[in-house]
């Protein structure tokens, strides 16, 4: 069995860190930690933490670093996670945030950080293409030869571009990404913990790369 490891992935949205998230879990068998993951766990075990996030979110508001930060601490204690290590997504998002991850973790402290590198330009070229089936909710992506109505191959349900992938709202999402997270980028490069991998290429490329990345570091 493979050495489990303890790592955050960062990417702009549409780099593939969710495909490759999966397929790295499964490859050191550790868990893929996502923000909407554990704030949905502690949401249906009602948790003390969970339901306070539960009331937030019914009120339309956003969950606060503390509830979040919470919430990541008691995923990280779970036994999986304690003896194997994870794969962190989405998570931590700023500086502030990296810096009570530190403090979480200091008895199992991060491994390293990958940032998975994918030009800004080709993430809303990915973006701007992708589609998503309205009842499975299952992604495609278009070529621009589709015509007429796009049925799902899973399900027959409509497929259908998200009102948030219009360039616009993706150029918007990407702005505050990088807003956010090139002080994250440089909080890490500082304290020796980042690797940068490229992520341009098909999956199992890309695949390569992280693994040997991470069996480096470990």
């Amino acid at each position: 069995m493979n050495p489990g490891a303890r790592m955050v992935l960062l990417g702009r949205q549409g780099a593939g860190k969710g495909t490759q998230c999966v397929r790295l879990s499964r490859h050191f068998v550790i868990p893929h930690i996502s923000t909407g993951d554990m704030l949905r766990a502690a949401v249906r075990e009602g948790t003390e933490l969970g339901n306070m996030a539960k009331a937030i979110i019914d009120a339309g508001g956003l969950v606060s670093d503390d509830i979040m930060i919470g919430i990541v601490a008691e995923r990280l204690e779970v036994d999986d996670a304690r003896d194997r290590g994870y794969i962190l997504d989405g998570f931590p998002r700023t500086v502030g945030q990296a810096e009570s991850l530190d403090g979480i973790t200091s008895e199992r402290p991060l491994n390293m950080v990958i940032d998975l590198d994918v030009p800004r330009e080709l993430v809303l070229e990915r973006l701007s293409a992708r589609r998503v089936c309205r009842d499975c909710g299952a992604n495609f992506q278009a070529t621009g030869t589709e015509t007429g109505q796009w049925t799902c191959e899973n399900c027959g349900g409509d497929v259908v571009q998200r009102d948030d992938d219009t360039p616009d709202a993706i150029n918007r999402r990407l702005d505050l990404y990088e807003t956010q997270t090139q002080p994250l980028i440089d909080y890490y490069g500082k304290t020796g913990r980042l690797v940068t991998v490229d992520g341009l290429g098909s999956p199992d490329e890309v695949f390569d790369r992280l693994t040997k990345a991470i069996e480096q570091r470990l």
